[in-house]
């Protein structure tokens, strides 16, 4: 398979021209529909209005947002002139993006005015207070230096923030040609993309994605379920992660297929869409495709068009996929496994596996990628079916991490092998199966949660000595968030106490579910803390306390 040496700016306009027409992106729920030539008229506005923003290649634009209808605009708009797009959780609370600001170098943020129980609109003032006495694009912020721009991603009017109205009309005036100058400076190998991930710093490092990476690892998943131009994809998962902005976006616009959106998943918005728009694909993590078979109105919707789609962020359950077969007619669903580092995909199962093989492995290296297992403590390649470190090779690692040299060379080897952190078996039919991990990181419901980062913000608390945090194995997320919190002599706490310090700081989803309070944790000979162990001392505490895991 011949890779993509194009921009996303590129393959957009390339589609344009094939499919004008055609409709690009769907919002079922309320109606909204872009054609392909409508959507790049929107995106080329916007471009040329960040343009007169005074952003310039290179220049890095935060957008925190669901799936709002412009959050694709801005992420193809970011690209035709050539600044970073950087990802942020909805989930983020004002300590992480304060730490996300700084680190990314932001010279904008776009934002919605508010997502769930955050008020996106107060935590940006608060963190950023002199917006609210400087004109729109006069932002001079001493805490922010490199941060000048805020933008609302809807029509209303905040004190010192352009919205996105302003920005299309600003960019309707300017002429095309300037946008073909920036154009044609750019390089398929440019970062596009820069998403936030756990590391071992216990800090979240920025992972630099290129148009590159994007492109091909999209097309290459694309063409493993067989996608053509009349493909017809619901997207209900989000876009700053890249299951959404790659997956599935990246998928769609390189087939010349259709985006059906939904702003946030919810069963019945998204199986009413399917029936609505005839989808012909679906993307969701288990617990995504759990909800829909079990809500009580399922039965009730035609969703016959489905024929594939992606489960990734969890292994599934082998009866779940069985029904998801069947019940909801996606005979060839396929699973995918990777990392933000690999842009995500690294391996996938194909429509021809059973659904056994689906169900208990993450599939065989994907075209143009070269997937290993290797000892972590000596490095050497391992045979079939012995357990060691999943590493690969190709156009879908990472360029890097952002401003962090050191980790990027930790994560990639002298020979460009990403290595992943994860523990694996590959059998010898090629079929890898992930048994752990190494790195202590958590998966909560397909988010992946580094303890470290938890623990240093716990270890804020006045009355906390020493904090572990620990994975708790959960039916629901797969895996729940576990404190083993030593108290200072003299001092009390409570679950609620940790709960309510919290709450509010940092994302809901790191939240630990449980917390314990211990004496010691199981060190090794050395003194050195055994975390592995933690999960069971925490399975016994809460049987004892007679406490069901779910």
């Amino acid at each position: 398979m011949n890779l993509f040496e194009k921009t996303l700016g590129e393959v957009l306009e390339e589609q344009v021209e094939k499919y004008p027409n055609k409709e690009f992106l769907v919002y079922s729920d309320r109606d909204l529909r872009f054609t392909y030539k409508e959507f790049n008229e929107r995106v080329n506005h916007l471009a040329l209005g960040l343009l007169e923003t005074g952003m310039k290649p290179g220049d890095k634009l935060g957008i925190w947002a669901n799936n709002v209808p412009d959050w694709i605009t801005f992420m193809f708009a970011t690209a035709k002139i050539g600044a970073v797009l950087v990802t942020i959780n909805t989930n983020y609370k004002t300590h992480e993006l304060e730490y996300l600001i700084e680190n990314s170098d932001l010279h904008t943020l776009a934002i919605i005015d508010s997502y769930r129980d955050s008020d996106y609109i107060s935590m940006v003032y608060d963190l950023v207070p002199e917006l609210k006495k400087c004109e729109r694009g006069h932002l001079n912020s001493p805490k922010f230096p490199k941060l000048k721009n805020v933008v609302l991603i809807n029509p209303e009017k905040y004190r010192g923030m352009y919205n996105t109205f302003e920005l299309l009309l600003l960019g309707s005036q300017q002429p095309i040609e300037r946008l073909h100058e920036v154009g044609a400076q750019l390089s398929a190998h440019d970062t596009v993309n820069m998403q936030y991930t756990s590391g071992t710093t216990g800090f979240p490092k920025g992972v630099m994605l290129s148009h590159y990476n994007i492109l091909n690892n999209g097309f290459t998943v694309g063409e493993c379920m067989q996608y053509t131009h009349d493909e017809k994809l619901l997207t209900c998962v989000p876009m700053f992660h890249c299951f959404g902005c790659v997956l599935a976006l990246c998928a769609i616009v390189t087939h010349g297929g259709t985006m059906v959106m939904t702003e946030n998943f919810d069963p019945i918005h998204v199986l009413a869409s399917i029936q609505k728009e005839k989808c012909t694909a679906l993307y969701g993590v288990p617990t995504m495709f759990i909800a829909e078979l079990n809500h009580p109105m399922f039965d009730q919707f035609d969703i016959r068009s489905l024929r594939t789609g992606i489960m990734a962020g969890a292994l599934c359950p082998i009866e779940v996929m069985k029904q998801v077969m069947d019940k909801m007619n996606m005979k060839n669903i396929i699973i995918v496994y990777g990392l933000t580092e690999s842009s995500p995909g690294m391996t996938a199962t194909t429509i021809h596996d059973d659904p056994e093989i689906r169900a208990t492995t993450v599939g065989k290296a994907l075209p143009n990628v070269e997937v290993k297992i290797v000892d972590p403590s000596s490095g050497e390649t391992l045979q079939a079916n012995e357990q060691g470190e999943v590493c690969c090779k190709g156009y879908n690692v990472m360029k890097g991490y952002y401003k962090n040299p050191e980790a990027t060379k930790n994560a990639i080897d002298k020979e460009g092998w990403l290595h992943s952190g994860d523990l694996g078996v590959m059998d010898e039919h090629g079929y890898l199966r992930i048994t752990g991990r190494i790195k202590d990181m958590i998966i909560r419901g397909g988010e992946n949660i580094y303890p470290r980062e938890i623990e240093n913000f716990i270890h804020e608390h006045p009355n906390v000595e020493c904090v572990e945090v620990a994975g708790i194995p959960s039916k629901k997320y797969g895996e729940s968030i576990g404190a083993f919190i030593k108290t200072k002599q003299g001092c009390s706490l409570s679950e609620a106490d940790i709960h309510e310090y919290c709450r509010g700081k940092i994302a809901r989803f790191k939240i630990p579910k449980y917390v314990f309070f211990v004496e010691e944790y199981p060190m090794t000979a050395s003194g050195k803390i055994q975390k592995f162990k933690l999960k069971d001392v925490g399975l016994e505490l809460l049987e004892k306390a007679g406490i069901e895991v779910v």
